[in-house]
């Protein structure tokens, strides 16, 4: 991008068209008691300098040996093919494509993803284009509240605390209230959410019940029980899912989930120090017209082409404020082809390979802690790839270990204070004896 810095001739002529004398002019209309003071920006720089305070802030960097974090972000394989895929030109578009005839290749990457998508997940329409998991969650409990007209959002207490803090952030503007169903996460607890809770939950004011699956302690939900509980109480039930487990566990579709949500952060997309990332969004196509999102579809021109076109929404329906079925949904078509390039490559038989290695090797980590007498597991539930471990001064030696380059999780207190002794651990296929025999020794060592 060229660098054009405004000449104090420029300013003087640009306010001279607006109409005012000064750029303060311009802000006139915010109270003075909410307006920014100084931000004590530093002076600037040479280049020279500049070169050398980004070298000196990127070696504070420090890459794990070993990793065993998980918690919506997961260190999986990227074939090589998703890289070179994303890097062809075919696939470059200015922000979104409205225009067709220049857009193709963009168009028939989404519709792609949108099918690969429907297949995950067993539901019969998806969009594309939301930033990540945790926003497309929210947009499927605001979407839920437009097709009930109801004013309450129920959420489990074990769907990730950073997805539940975006959820509520998103429904505290139009005024919908969250109420929290608590999970079963007494000592001798499940780690589940009991479908007594749910039930008691519902009421006519609930317009949908959020449920992580599997849970952020990786927990297998009763998702079909959870599921009849919201549609006794005429609620719907969003499923928030974790992609690669779909290879294994039974597809939302089947258990009666009306909208699902997941982050497609492990469908070949690198960490990338948290993103960015793309939100997957499906649901049942009676509810196509109050989906957030792009939505593309096929067609065919004029000569019996096959062509892709954005449809079911005009561009509008995006930018009308209080009408739009979503203000913020933007072009996530570089992670969304990622995603399906991902898919392609690795097909079916291959992401199962990746969710089984993935579950072996979580097991592995947590009987070898038993074994040793480090820690055991803190929840009954059958689990896929991550469990909650529990042992004593947790934290203290998760911070230890850290700066021996092992991550041994995440430590739970901050999130679940009544969880202080615990951490949460994940594996994937990248996950080696190595690394889990280092994760024992460094927790023996800490002890």
């Amino acid at each position: 991008m060229a660098y054009a810095p405004h000449t104090p001739a420029d300013r003087d002529a640009m306010l001279a068209a607006v109409g005012v004398e000064s750029v303060d002019d311009l802000f006139a209309d915010i109270p003075n008691a909410v307006r920014a003071r100084s931000f004590e920006i530093p002076p600037p720089l040479t280049e020279q300098e500049v070169r050398r305070e980004l070298t000196r802030l990127a070696a504070r960097n420090r890459i794990p040996e070993v990793s065993f974090l998980g918690a919506g972000a997961y260190r999986h394989l990227v074939p090589a093919a998703v890289m070179e895929v994303i890097g062809r030109s075919e696939f470059a578009t200015a922000y979104t494509p409205y225009q067709p005839e220049v857009s193709q290749g963009t168009l028939q990457s989404i519709y792609e993803f949108q099918t690969l998508v429907c297949e995950l997940t067993g539901m019969e329409v998806a969009s594309a284009s939301h930033y990540d998991g945790a926003t497309a969650t929210a947009e499927a409990a605001l979407m839920a509240c437009r097709l009930t007209r109801r004013d309450t959002v129920a959420v489990s207490s074990a769907v990730n605390p950073q997805v539940r803090r975006v959820l509520q952030t998103y429904c505290s503007g139009p005024g919908i209230r969250v109420v929290e169903v608590p999970a079963d996460l007494g000592e001798a607890g499940s780690g589940l959410t009991p479908g007594e809770a749910a039930g008691s939950a519902l009421d006519e004011s609930v317009a949908c019940l959020v449920v992580q699956q599997p849970n952020f302690f990786g927990g297998i939900e009763p998702m079909a029980e959870l599921a009849e509980a919201a549609h006794r109480s005429g609620a719907q039930l969003v499923a928030v899912v974790e992609p690669t487990s779909l290879a294994i566990l039974e597809a939302p579709g089947a258990y009666g989930a009306d909208i699902v949500a997941a982050e497609g952060q492990p469908l070949g997309i690198p960490l990338s120090f948290g993103g960015p990332y793309v939100g997957l969004m499906a649901a049942r196509m009676e509810s196509v017209r109050q989906m957030p999102g792009r939505l593309v579809g096929a067609t065919r021109d004029a000569a019996g082409r096959r062509g892709y076109v954005l449809t079911l929404q005009a561009r509008e329906q995006h930018i009308r404020r209080e009408k739009a079925a979503s203000n913020i949904c933007t072009n996530q078509a570089l992670c969304a082809l990622a995603a399906t390039a991902y898919l392609s490559a690795v097909g079916p038989h291959g992401l199962r390979e990746v969710a089984e290695l993935s579950m072996v090797q979580t097991r592995h980590a947590v009987a070898a802690l038993e074994a040793a007498g480090v820690a055991r597991r803190r929840f009954s539930a059958p689990y896929f790839a991550e469990a909650a471990i529990q042992l004593r001064n947790a934290k203290r030696r998760h911070a230890t270990l850290a700066e021996q380059g092992i991550v041994a999780g995440l430590p739970l207190e901050d999130a679940y204070p009544e969880l202080g002794d615990c951490l949460l651990l994940a594996a994937t296929e990248l996950t080696t004896d190595d690394d889990v025999a280092r994760l024992v020794e460094g927790l023996e060592a800490t002890a």
